[in-house]
């Protein structure tokens, strides 16, 4: 008789997250797994293979979740250079606002898996490309509404407001001051001009 799953997936990878994101991925061990997502060593292995299987899944769910969540933000605004202010202005808000300076977990995953392990390459330059799709669309739409000059290099703006996005998270782990940050944002933004 199969024996029934006695746990939510979808729990267990969000809790498995939080721990791969306050740990990474090296520092966190697979007893640090049983220890925090409330299953035991043999569930974890039969549901999701090993601790790189249920990294790569975790990493999956959040990126998917993360990038609805930055539609649903943009969507939530009429103009698209007041949602790219917003939005970077809330991402320095929980860049420093974070007791823990966990920055992003993607860029986290970025700063320290790459070089060294080529396998998470694929995934990484995938979430690029979907970011920077999300990011020109919404300029497209500025566009649309006669917000941004239809001159613009959209798809460069794209990847430099990708970048910014990225830096960010990196650079608040070491400048924890959000005026500086925000200066920062600002000039950048004003390409949008």
């Amino acid at each position: 008789m199969a024996r029934i799953k006695q746990f939510d997936e979808e729990v267990v990878l969000k809790k498995a997250i939080q721990l791969f994101w306050s740990k990474g991925y090296h520092a966190t061990s697979m007893q640090d797994l049983v220890d925090n997502l409330g299953i035991n060593r043999a569930s974890l292995y039969s549901a999701f293979g090993g601790k790189r299987e249920l990294f790569g899944k975790a990493i999956l769910y959040y990126q998917q979740e993360s990038h609805e969540k930055v539609r649903a933000f943009f969507d939530g605004f009429a103009s698209i250079k007041e949602a790219f202010r917003q939005f970077f202005t809330s991402g320095i808000a929980d860049a420093v606002g974070s007791s823990m300076g966990k920055g992003c977990f993607i860029v986290n995953t970025t700063t320290e898996l790459l070089p060294a392990d080529p396998s998470i390459q694929p995934f990484l330059k995938n979430n690029k490309e979907i970011l920077k799709n999300i990011f020109l669309q919404y300029l497209q739409k500025g566009v649309a509404q006669g917000e941004i000059s239809a001159d613009k290099d959209l798809p460069a703006i794209a990847s430099m407001l990708f970048m910014l996005n990225n830096g960010l998270n990196v650079v608040a782990k070491i400048d924890q001051d959000p005026t500086s940050l925000t200066a920062t944002v600002a000039v950048a933004l004003s390409v949008l001009d």
